[in-house]
């Protein structure tokens, strides 16, 4: 699909892979896919593998799930996935090493975190940062930090080039809209819809809405995560977005497919939407 962009990204000087690889999705006119695993599901090497082939497959920015045992933000499906990979063994330790065997292999694609504050401050929140940035990480989404009090990690992660990456929801107020804008950085992760994760049989009438609100006060992209399965969600989506980040859809495509079986369903789930 020929995607108009509505952001403009300056090309000079690009550290960041999210960066990078929007600007080269601007200059080709095409809007971003970023789809969303969890580090360790449905095992340790399967989950490596699936990285590497959602990439080939079309995604152009992963985000990695750090498992939890108690993900607020999450609906049935990743919860379940969080479950099973914390029974692999997955910490925030071995999400790190997992990065840091991609990049040896010469894997590009911008990589994510997205976890809650707990295993972050449980690991060292200096410690992180530097071990971060050592593997490879471009960013971190946090959901339960709040906005106020994000200010000190923010600065610290920026100084290693890595972003932290602030939501906002329909219920996002004009004051909350303009504080999270104003210093954003890669892009600006959108909610779709009030609650949690979780594939939907419909997308919010009011979306178009809350993202031209959101573009009163940035030029950069903003990405619509939460209840998007579909291609014709996708295909929606994109006439009023940059981009789109699939969680919950995919992992149930993947289902309790295992090694070889698990890394094919996810690559067909990838191309049908995108083709």
């Amino acid at each position: 699909m020929i995607y108009l962009f509505k952001f403009q990204i300056n090309g000079n000087n690009l550290k960041n892979r999210i960066d990078k690889k929007l600007f080269e999705l601007q200059n080709i006119g095409r809007a971003a896919l970023a789809p969303f695993v969890t580090v360790g599901f449905p095992d340790i090497e399967t989950s490596e593998k699936l990285i590497v082939n959602i990439s080939n497959s079309g995604g152009d920015i992963i985000e990695l799930g750090i498992p939890f045992s108690d993900p607020l933000a999450d609906g049935i499906t990743i919860q379940k996935t969080n479950f099973r990979a914390l029974q692999n063994g997955i910490n925030l330790s071995k999400c790190l090493e997992m990065v840091t065997k991609l990049r040896k292999n010469c894997f590009n694609t911008p990589l994510i975190f997205m976890g809650y504050f707990n295993p972050f401050l449980n690991y060292g929140i200096e410690k992180f940062i530097e071990d971060g940035s050592i593997a490879g990480i471009d960013g971190i989404i946090i959901p339960d930090l709040p906005l106020e009090e994000s200010g000190y990690l923010k600065a610290k992660l920026e100084k290693k080039d890595i972003y932290l990456i602030n939501l906002l929801s329909p219920t996002s107020s004009e004051t909350r809209i303009q504080n999270v804008c104003k210093d954003a950085k890669g892009f600006i992760y959108c909610v779709s819809i009030a609650g949690v994760t979780g594939a939907r049989s419909q997308l919010s009438e009011n979306l178009p809405k809350l993202i031209k609100k959101i573009r009163k006060y940035t030029k950069l992209p903003i990405l619509v995560g939460f209840g998007i399965s579909t291609k014709e969600d996708v295909d929606e989506i994109y006439k009023f977005a940059d981009g789109v980040i699939v969680g919950s859809a995919l992992l149930n495509a993947i289902g309790d497919s295992e090694s070889e079986e698990a890394i094919s369903k996810a690559n067909s789930f990838i191309k049908q939407l995108i083709n």
